[in-house]
């Protein structure tokens, strides 16, 4: 690992990251990164975080080898890290509960946060209830129509979901609606962030916090394997579950990290969401990072049909570790995920979420041409029930823009 890698006091990992917001923002930002460095390390925070994840949250979570599906496909043995399995069935509880904990000790009243495969809102919803804190989502109107069980969920847990309609009605707007409550509450209220995206000390808080997931499958490799995997597969929208998998392993160059991007329709279509392979570095809510631009230097449309992928931009540390060849990504189409969605389900009666579903589409054309020596790790990072009322739909819909998209470029 390169001596200089690593976030800088600045918030930067190389040229990527920052702090690029509204004057009134910095001071609250300041607030976070001083209370995130003084608690981190705290034997107490800890003591309490790691009762949390035990006892609430289920963890550690189980390292599976999914014998059929490596039987099926030859090659390279292949395991599954199972987040799906953590209470609210995903990774994103890992970091809610830091989070929240963060937050009481900077006495909020409230805590708000951005959604779009809904996965981040339950988890957010469900630590304000366990916490005793008031809890606002916001979500994309797009992603509330294709995520309504999750939707569901939250308000039960008593959250109040707020429809965003401005712009594409995706993440990116559930973004800029958050932010734009952060300015107006900040004196009451904390931003629990639920990527590993934004100003600083956000993309360092959540990598901390998600690394959990790293430091369980160092242990659990040990006991099953007697070293390290070669490969680890995640997909990547912001890069959170991505990040916090890779964490204990960057630098290791026995072991190759790979990020696995929406390719959406095609990158060919411009419909997709891979920013780090099909896009360049820009500026997008209050950091630089790889990001999809129009011929003004705005962030643009971009398209996936996993919700919680479906943002132009991605983490300023996986930008940096693009760079510097510290990771490999790769774009995964929507329809590569759908047949992974139903391979899974069908080979290990496991059902993943969509966008994991991108990663296991990944695994599944690069372990057949491995030897079966080499170990591949999945990192499921979230269970499919949110995505099988709607994947029908959304398959539909897939194919009817790509049959516009080559009709029309005929």
């Amino acid at each position: 690992m390169s001596k200089d890698y690593g976030c800088s006091k600045e918030g930067f990992y190389g040229e990527y990251g920052g702090v690029f917001v509204p004057p009134p923002l910095v001071p609250v930002l300041e607030r976070v990164a001083v209370a995130f460095e003084q608690y981190k390390n705290d034997p107490e925070f800890i003591e309490e975080y790691n009762y949390y994840m035990k006892d609430y949250v289920g963890k550690p979570s189980p390292l599976f080898y999914a014998k059929n599906m490596t039987q099926d496909l030859g090659g390279a043995k292949i395991y599954l890290k199972r987040e799906d399995l953590n209470h609210t069935g995903a990774h994103k509880i890992n970091n809610t509960i830091g989070q929240i904990m963060l937050a009481k000790r900077m006495g909020a009243k409230r805590v708000i946060a951005e959604t779009g495969a809904g996965q981040h809102g339950v988890a957010t919803a469900t630590v304000a209830a366990q916490f005793g804190l008031e809890c606002v989502i916001y979500m994309g109107e797009l992603d509330t129509i294709k995520q309504n069980l999750n939707v569901f969920r939250m308000e039960l847990l008593g959250a109040t979901v707020i429809t965003v309609k401005d712009g594409d009605r995706d993440l990116k707007a559930a973004v800029d609606a958050a932010l734009m409550d952060l300015v107006v509450n900040h004196e009451t209220t904390f931003y629990l962030l639920g990527s590993a995206v934004g100003p600083y000390p956000y993309p360092a808080m959540v990598h901390h916090f998600q690394s959990i997931i790293s430091k369980e499958l160092k242990v659990q490799m040990q006991e099953k394997e007697r070293r390290d995997p070669d490969y680890l597969i995640a997909c990547v929208g912001g890069g959170s579950n991505a990040i916090g998998f890779f964490s204990k392993y960057i630098g290791n160059e026995q072991v190759q990290l790979i990020g696995v991007e929406p390719a959406g329709l095609g990158m060919e279509t411009g419909e997709h969401a891979a920013p780090i392979t099909g896009a360049k570095p820009g500026i997008i809510h209050g950091f630089k990072c790889y990001v999809m631009q129009d011929d003004e230097g705005n962030p643009a449309h971009c398209y996936s049909i996993a919700s919680g992928l479906d943002y132009p931009g991605v983490g300023p540390e996986h930008s940096y570790m693009h760079d510097v060849g510290l990771a490999k990504y790769v774009a995964v189409t929507d329809f590569e995920a759908l047949d992974a969605f139903r391979y899974l389900s069908k080979t290990e009666g496991i059902v993943p979420a969509i966008e994991s579903a991108h990663a296991l589409a990944y695994a599944m054309k690069l372990a057949p041409t491995l030897s079966a020596d080499k170990i591949i790790v999945v990192n499921l990072s979230g269970r499919g029930d949110k995505d099988v009322g709607t994947i029908l739909e959304s398959e539909k819909l897939a194919f009817e823009l790509k049959d516009k998209y080559d009709r029309e470029h005929q």
